[in-house]
């Protein structure tokens, strides 16, 4: 099963996707980074992480295991290489915004990583969310430090996606670069957000989805009002048009080929996810007569984003999907 169906399948039970993210620390040569500097302390460093504990390194990390994609990228993004990373290959199909090194490690899956994989690679920081597995966090705190983040969070996905950003960022010693990450995508924000309204787009309705076939079932999982995609179409001056029920950490929802006849404007343009090459919108509900005559269908206003645009991921992912969405209406 691909790591994404294995996700979505446990939203359709619980309506909440487990896709926390995982960090990596700056390693202390230059030649190690991508274009971050190098550490600029070798002095201790406290973080309160997301279980609000307080952890301190010796000096910023530069062995990082990441246990989730969001944070990996994260780490990458700031000019720091994880040695280890939960599902390398599925990392590969599903986040482009900052590629991995051919000499990053599996340590297992996400919902399973390998705490002898782990353990093997010698790190000197994991990052992780406490919430996917409770019980993995002692395990690992008996051989290293062990920073958790929150993941998501639908009151206020991109806040909390900057939080993380930045709690990673001191743990690296790379705040300077965090800082400068965050600003480039709020440039890229205000800027697709004036091409939006100079086009006339302003305001209009958008939804966002991906999906998976079980047998002759095609079950939708909706990304609504909280969802970080969501929170990034808001700044760039668009409305989610899906309002049904969501769940209050990841902003998800469930529904199916029915479910979707509640877009009933005629200015919504639907979005999708398929980097992993099956396609259930195009190809699985191609003969749906009840798809054929959505709004959006008709209209032709179905857009399916470029692969590996990491819906769950850090500041390089959202301005990907940003300019993706600018694209599609302004293109």
């Amino acid at each position: 099963m691909n790591p994404l169906r294995t996700a979505l399948v446990a939203v359709a039970a619980t309506t909440v996707l487990a896709a926390c993210g995982t960090t990596e620390t700056a390693a202390p040569e230059p030649a190690a980074s991508s274009g971050g500097t190098a550490s600029a302390s070798a002095s201790p460093i406290t973080v309160t992480d997301s279980r609000g504990k307080q952890v301190t390194l010796d000096r910023p990390a530069t062995k990082v295991v990441a246990l989730e994609w969001g944070e990996a990228e994260m780490a990458v993004s700031l000019g720091v290489m994880p040695i280890g990373v939960a599902d390398t290959k599925g990392y590969a199909t599903w986040v482009t915004a900052a590629e991995l090194d051919p000499s990053v490690k599996d340590v297992g899956t996400r919902q399973e990583p390998s705490v002898d994989s782990i353990a093997a690679l010698q790190p000197d920081l994991v990052v992780m969310e406490a919430e996917r597995d409770s019980a993995l966090v002692p395990q690992l705190e008996k051989f290293v430090p062990v920073i958790t983040f929150k993941g998501s969070d639908a009151s206020d996905n991109l806040g909390r996606m900057s939080d993380d950003l930045k709690l990673i960022a001191t743990a690296l010693g790379k705040t300077a670069e965090a800082d400068r990450l965050l600003a480039d995508l709020d440039a890229t924000l205000a800027d697709g957000k004036a091409e939006l309204a100079a086009a006339g787009f302003a305001g209009k309705p958008f939804a966002m989805a991906d999906g998976w076939k079980d047998g002759s079932k095609i079950s939708i999982r909706m990304f609504g009002k909280g969802a970080l995609v969501s929170d990034v179409a808001a700044r760039l001056g668009l409305v989610n048009a899906w309002k049904g029920e969501v769940d209050p950490v990841w902003g998800l929802g469930a529904t199916d080929v029915e479910g979707l006849t509640a877009l009933k404007d005629p200015d919504t343009r639907f979005f999708y996810n398929a980097s992993d090459g099956t396609d259930v919108f195009a190809d699985g509900l191609a003969s749906n007569a009840i798809w054929k005559k959505l709004p959006f269908v008709e209209k032709k206003q179905v857009t399916k984003l470029p692969d590996g645009i990491w819906t769950f991921g850090g500041p390089l992912s959202s301005k990907q999907y940003a300019e993706a969405l600018v694209k599609a209406y302004t293109g």
